[in-house]
């Protein structure tokens, strides 16, 4: 049943990521939201599910993106999985949390990829404007999911409530 969760969050990160990617403004608006959803696995569900998320997505990122793969998907594999380590060592409950451990992994994933890149090709820097308006995107998309992923089962439930009949209703 998990892996059915970390694929469909995973499909729904990685449509949304192709479907808004092009509506970036000149390339100044970076977000990832692959990565987002990479975190969102590992916290909810542990480090098994990151790793296999970071593992999937950022293949196939590096897949539909046409530059070195195995790249992102390292980074994301290595974001995944301790992330997940680090939410089961610590109650992670709140949104806002939650969004800054996504902050602190966006920034541990470009390093890495930076990092990689000059590895295998050559040293150009870090771009630290797009590193933080990146981080600043999917720390606000994060807010967003995680308070939505919370209000959720409330609302549900107030709609089954609201449903019943009032016969089926105790009233004391």
């Amino acid at each position: 049943m998990k892996i059915a969760w970390v694929l469909g969050t995973l499909l729904a990160a990685v449509v949304l990521q192709a479907a808004l990617a092009r509506y970036t403004v000149g390339g100044r608006w970076v977000f990832d939201l692959v990565l987002v959803g990479v975190v969102y696995c590992a916290l909810q569900w542990g480090a098994a599910a990151g790793m296999a998320a970071g593992t999937l997505g950022g293949l196939f990122q590096d897949l539909l993106s046409g530059g070195l793969v195995g790249v992102g998907g390292f980074a994301k594999t290595l974001v995944g999985y301790a992330t997940g380590v680090f939410g089961t060592q610590f109650v992670l409950a709140k949104p806002q949390v939650r969004a800054a451990i996504v902050a602190a992994s966006t920034v541990v994933h470009r390093l890495t990829i930076v990092g990689m890149n000059a590895l295998i090709d050559q040293w150009q820097g870090v771009p630290w404007t797009p590193l933080l308006v990146e981080t600043l995107l999917n720390s606000m998309v994060a807010l967003v999911v995680f308070h939505v992923t919370e209000m959720l089962p409330g609302v549900v439930e107030r709609g089954r409530a609201s449903r019943r009949s009032s016969l089926s209703r105790r009233q004391w």
